[in-house]
This record gives structure tokens, sequence and C-alpha cells, in this order.
């Protein structure tokens, strides 16, 4: 472990970085402890005014830089909520910040980061890449390096979550933290431990990117990575301070889908209504994924962050209205006749179903010439309601099928017909 981040250390930054950041709000999450049966609260660093806990780390490391650091300025690899950060807290404090990205970056994080006066470069394929940039250039012109995650006094300022955690709800007894690089769990169970030694630290990874998890466990083989939800953790090298930190004081590390990302992201803008980016609710979906694992315990799950692409969330939210059964398309064969698609459509508004959308399909299917395919979006209130429109659409004559979630012509449909009589159309 590093002798530099010590609960002393991390309650110095608390110090320093009061009247930077917000003091983000712990609260109890009524909706999802009723939901799991258990007592949940979070801490919305979602809240912060980058949206991201990693506002501590970066002030932090910036009010302790030297008149003549600050004067040279600093530099920081990432493409995300670090350089966001990095880049407010510098241009509030006077300091020079350059932030070098992939070259590949989408372009409303840079737009992002710039907009707070950095100086963006768009450099290499990838991060590693980029960091190979950032090393470069802070050697060549005198930059100060302000890393991620594997910086003591970055460990620290992350490591001020704990304190405001256990100071406004001293009872929680585990910690749920997502783990990219381990910047912020090796702070908050540091801070956790020298508060209260029971409490237990519990990391959670996205299991394409559990490069933390598997370096943890000496396995040499590593996992798929790739494209994820939770881009916040997709770390692929943990950190040189971080990992001891995490070996000695954080018990348990537990992996979870790319599938239980999303639903967590839909379930905590659903049921608390806050908005999460993927591993900001990478907690939520532990819980999820381990139902029950932690019964016993008052958890409390920081919420890291909320820079999610609204376009994202958007389908996020309507693919969570699929799975409830409140937003399905049927797919009906009817006989290419003057009145038959009024009359379906008639059928559906009888049974306060809401279309949504149409597709008329006549060409493009093996059917009979004289059928033709029609695909409903519809809105509904639940699974029985979908069940009672395709049995009044079978009583009028109309078989349906439901098509599944990534359902499209061609595509693997639900076994779920509801035929018509024997009658003509």
């Amino acid at each position: 472990m590093s002798a530099s981040v010590t609960v002393d250390a991390i309650r110095a930054a608390a110090e320093r970085i009061r009247g930077g950041i917000i003091e983000t709000p712990t609260i109890e999450a009524t909706s999802l402890s009723a939901l799991f049966g258990q007592k949940i609260a979070l801490k919305l660093e979602s809240l912060q005014r980058t949206g991201s806990f990693k506002e501590r780390g970066a002030l932090n490391k910036l009010t302790g830089l030297g008149r003549a650091e600050r004067k040279a300025g600093v530099i920081a690899c990432s493409a995300g909520n670090h350089a966001q950060s990095l880049a407010f807290h510098a241009q509030r404090l006077g300091i020079p910040a350059t932030i070098v990205m992939p070259a590949e970056t989408p372009f409303v994080k840079v737009v992002r980061t710039e907009a707070f006066g950095a100086t963006i470069l768009l450099e290499g394929s990838d991060l590693s890449e980029a960091a190979e940039v950032a090393d470069r250039r802070a050697a060549e012109r005198g930059l100060v390096l302000v890393h991620p995650y594997d910086d003591a006094e970055v460990i620290c300022g992350q490591g001020t979550v704990a304190l405001e955690m256990l100071a406004a709800r001293p009872d929680l007894d585990l910690l749920m933290v997502p783990v990219g690089g381990g910047g912020l769990i090796s702070g908050v169970a540091t801070a956790a431990k020298a508060i209260n030694p029971a409490t237990r630290i519990v990391g959670v990874q996205v299991e394409t990117y559990d490069f933390m998890t598997r370096a943890l466990a000496g396995e040499t083989r590593l996992p798929s990575a790739g494209a994820t939800l939770a881009e916040g953790i997709a770390v692929k090298r943990p950190g040189r301070l971080t990992q001891p930190i995490v070996a000695a004081l954080v018990e348990e590390m537990v992996t979870v889908s790319e599938a239980m990302i999303e639903q967590a992201v839909g379930l905590l803008a659903d049921r608390q209504h806050l908005v999460a980016e993927g591993a900001g609710a990478a907690g939520i979906a532990a819980l999820m994924t381990h139902e029950g694992r932690w019964r016993d315990r008052h958890i409390g799950i920081v919420l890291s962050g909320a820079n999610i692409d609204q376009r994202l969330l958007s389908s996020i939210l309507l693919r969570e209205l699929v799975r409830r059964g409140q937003l399905v398309r049927l797919r009906a064969e009817i006989s290419d006749q003057p009145g038959n698609l009024a009359r379906l459509s008639q059928v559906i508004g009888a049974c306060a179903g809401n279309i949504v959308e149409i597709v008329h399909q006549r060409m493009f299917l093996d059917i009979p010439v004289k059928n033709t395919e029609v695909d409903f979006v519809l809105e509904t209130r639940n699974e029985a309601h979908v069940a009672e429109i395709q049995a009044r659409l079978a009583a009028a004559g109309f078989t349906t099928r439901l098509l599944s979630l990534a359902g499209r012509a061609g595509e693997e449909e639900k076994d779920d017909r509801h035929a018509a009589p024997n009658t003509r159309q």
C-alpha cells in the first residue's frame, strides 16, 4: 500500500477542496430499498458540476501544485470525466490545461472539454496511444501529468467521497463502488476502513473490462474488452498504486454484464428519477445480478457519474418499456383488401392500445400475393394488456405474432401467436 494514501491525507484533501466541489447528498433510496427488500443509500456524485466524482481528485491535485508548476500547466489523457473535471478546475484556478484525447473521441466530449478552456490534442487510435502522447508532451514541455487514477493526490481526493457518505449515514456497513483503474475505490476503502474497520467494501466491474478482478486473482488471461456502456470504468490496466490498496482493503470484487448495466440505468431513471451513466449505475447492476447476496447489510452505493449521451439514454428508456411490455411490436397477416387495415386499427383502438408506428409490407415477405403483413408498434399498459389486444384481434379474425426486442423482418420472433378463428378476413 502507498504511504501517501492515508485517512489523514484524505482528510487534508477534504479541507483543500472544500468549497471547490459540491458536497453531494447521500440519499436513502426508498424505491430501490423497497424493490430489493433492504436498506440502500446513494451517494449522488452525479450532481457535481461536471457530472462526476472525478472533480475531487483533479482539484486536490491542482491545489497541491507549486507556483512554477501552475505556471507551466497540466496535461492529462482522457476521453471523458477526468478530462472535463481537470479542465473545469484548471480554468477556475487559472492553470493552463492540455487534454490528449484519442482521435476518434465523440465530438460532444471534445466540445465539452474545450468549453472549459483546455487545449485539446486528438492523438492516437485509443487511450493507450493517447497516454503515450501525454507522457511525451509532459516530458518535453515540463507539464505536470495528472493521471486519472494512479496518483496519490488524485486517490486522496476521491477518498473524500467516503468521508461525506459515512458522516451523513454512519450506519452504512457496506460500500459498493464502481472500479476501473481503482482510484475511487482505493480512496473510499482507505477512508472507510479507518473510520470503521468493519465496513465491507465491494468493487464492481463490467465483465468485459474486469482487469482489476483478474489481476487480483493472479490471472493472465485478458477479458474481451470492446465497446461498453460503462466506458467510465473501461480501463485495461489497474494502477501501480491502486492495485495493492484494493488487494489489502477490498473484501469482494464482482462483475456485471453489459445487459445488467443497461437495465440498471433504466431502473435508476424509472424508480429513483435519477440519471446515471453506465459506470455510475454499476452498483445497482451488482444488486440486480446478485440479488439477496448482501441482504443483511445497509448498502451505500456511489452513483459516480451522470455523463450519458442523451440519444443513448433515450434508447435505453425505450428498450426498458419494451422489456416491461409497455411498448410492443405486433405482426399481423391480413388479406390485401380495402378497409382491412382500418378494421384492424379499430380493434386495437377499442382495446385502448396506442398505435405509435405502422409498417405495411407487400413485396419483401414470403406470403401469398393477395395478403400483406403489417407491423404495429403499440404503447400498452403491461403484458396482460398486450395479451388482451392479441385475443381481441384473434376474435376479429386477425392472427398476430409478438416480435422480440430485436425483432425485424427475418429475425427471431417470440413464439407468442394468437391465431384467428378459421374464418375469412
